[in-house]
């Protein structure tokens, strides 16, 4: 079977091995002449990145980039990005990396005609219709992890400098045009990250399919995006040249990421905080809070997980899978405690509190209390 195809669900996606050469062309497709290329700046050096600005270069389109993006981005580096993308004239984003690279990119895309400060437009009821339509500029995403899904998501998420908490910037236009999805992309990727970024894939999926709100098509699309993972992520991270692992990879990726319009839940409302306070890798610090939340949830979600497991071929219902979860994890070298990421228990409060007001909270089975909240930090930390 050829791992090569055209989807536009839910935004146009090119997607095989090598279609990063198709990056010009895609530019033209959006009339964008000079494109702004924003990612991270561990990318901004390696092959990937010069190899994708040389296409781009070649085709006339100059080589700008913007790599001042830190690992969880706030206020700051979209002030930055922003002032790089108006003194360059420039008028399309091509968003190129992890899933900071790609929200911030697609916020300073949606941000570079705005008169209203980012923060009048976080998700929050109708706020998005304050935002001036015809002044969002066209974006192109380029993943180069296979975790987060941002690429095909109409959000960005960004961190309050002043308050150290993150917020879900919401606009249908945030969503890429056009998605490049070249596996070839992610080859390099240290296992740590292939770890971190698959498991994110994973949760993003799982967490969805056990929302209580109703979305059958995010539903399937989820029990798939968990099979792939269960199936491919162990390959990629013992063999980062499997390309063909690496390509379903990516897909579960963006499947995680379309699912989740179902909704999230407790598990990113804790890892949300802990990663604006402590600067913690997001698909890490889902991957250790995960199995807590599995049994915090445990009477709301074990008629639901009985038959996910039967699909993915795990025997022994919600046990069965509970105990899969615990091994596939220390196979993937997850660490148990949020201790190993730098974490401490002074804050514990605090995060409680900040958890309970994410947004995620609300898609969680069980009400996720202050008490419960800082009931599982204590677990996980």
């Amino acid at each position: 079977m050829s791992i090569t195809a055209n989807w536009s669900y839910p935004t146009a996606i090119r997607f095989g091995a090598g279609r990063i050469s198709e990056l010009a062309d895609a530019c033209n497709a959006l009339g964008i002449k000079r494109p702004l290329l924003v990612t991270d700046s561990g990318l901004a050096s390696l092959p990937i990145t010069t190899s994708t600005l040389a296409v781009l270069e070649n085709a006339g389109l100059g080589k700008a980039m913007f790599s001042d993006v830190q690992p969880n981005p706030d206020d700051h580096n979209l002030a930055a990005g922003l002032a790089a993308y108006k003194s360059g004239n420039h008028d399309g984003v091509v968003a190129f990396g992890g899933g900071s690279g790609l929200d911030l990119a697609k916020l300073i895309a949606f941000m570079c005609g705005q008169t209203r400060p980012v923060w009048d437009f976080e998700d929050v009821d109708d706020w998005w219709t304050r935002a001036d339509v015809d002044a969002i500029a066209p974006i192109i995403a380029v993943p180069t992890t296979a975790g987060t899904g941002s690429e095909v998501g109409r959000a960005s998420i960004l961190t309050h400098s002043e308050s150290h908490v993150k917020k879900i910037i919401f606009h249908p236009k945030i969503l890429p045009s056009i998605v490049i999805c070249d596996p070839e992309l992610t080859v390099g990727m240290p296992s740590v990250i292939t770890t971190g970024t698959g498991l994110d894939a994973f949760i993003h999926s799982f967490e969805a399919y056990c929302s209580p709100f109703y979305h059958p098509m995010s539903q399937g699309i989820a029990l798939e995006g968990m099979r792939l993972v269960k199936e491919f992520l162990p390959r990629a991270f013992a063999n980062g040249n499997d390309i063909e692992a690496r390509s379903h990879m990516m897909s579960a990726a963006a499947m995680g990421a379309t699912a989740f319009q179902k909704g999230l839940g407790a598990v990113h409302a804790l890892s949300h905080p802990v990663g604006a306070v402590y600067n913690t890798p997001h698909g890490m610090t889902n991957a250790i809070a995960l199995p807590a939340v599995i049994r915090f949830n445990r009477s709301a979600i074990e008629t639901r997980v009985g038959p996910l497991a039967a699909y993915l071929g795990i025997k022994g219902g919600f046990d069965g899978f509970y105990d899969w979860i615990i091994e596939f994890s220390r196979n993937m070298q997850v660490p148990e405690k949020l201790s190993a990421l730098g974490v401490d228990r002074e804050r514990i409060a605090e995060l409680a509190v900040m958890a309970v007001a994410d947004p995620s909270a609300a898609g969680n089975p069980i009400e996720l209390t202050v008490d419960a909240a800082r009931a599982l930090y204590e677990e996980t930390i």
